[in-house]
């Protein structure tokens, strides 16, 4: 991918990240200019503070060599930020991954797939505290398992005739 490409989907995430009520900014030169690595994009809410490599591809794989990876974390150790890596395929959002969950290649390199960002990754609504991911499995262990037992006890006692409506009705307010 072009340098400029690259450079045009920081100054996005950038963009989305000011939008979304952080503070942000876009490392100079970040990576080229300075003999110290950089992370790309520093943010933070004034709850959460995040160094981000950010990264992009048309479709291919998004591969980050195990120095970006650990300038990264030392960077983010010693500022006191959340190392991330962003990621974003074209036609898709930003998805967000801590460098530990990223798969790691026999030389050592760390690879993020299409299909891994969107299955796994922390989509851009949930990374800024707007959503909350639930997989399917969550939901089916939140499923309903009957009536509430005290809401059952009120009319229960209603029925028998030992409460009557209105402090039912108060009961369960």
């Amino acid at each position: 991918m072009s340098q400029a490409k690259g450079d045009r989907r920081e100054r996005e995430l950038v963009n989305a990240l000011d939008e979304a009520g952080f503070a942000v900014m876009r490392a100079p030169a970040s990576g080229s200019a300075t003999e110290r690595e950089l992370p790309d994009v520093l943010a933070g809410d004034g709850e959460q503070f995040y160094a981000i490599e950010a990264k992009s591809s048309s479709g291919d794989p998004i591969y980050l060599t195990g120095e970006e990876v650990e300038a990264l974390i030392y960077f983010s150790r010693n500022f006191g930020a959340k190392p991330r890596i962003g990621v974003r395929f074209d036609r898709e959002d930003w998805y967000f991954f801590h460098p530990g969950d990223l798969y790691v290649t026999d030389g050592g390199n760390y690879r993020v797939k299409k299909e891994t960002a969107i299955a796994d990754g922390t989509d851009f609504a949930e990374f800024v505290g707007e959503s909350e991911k639930v997989t399917l499995a969550e939901v089916g262990d939140d499923a309903d398992d009957g009536p509430d037992e005290d809401v059952l006890r009120v009319l229960n006692a209603v029925e028998q005739g030992v409460m009557d409506v209105e402090e039912a009705a108060e009961m369960l307010e």
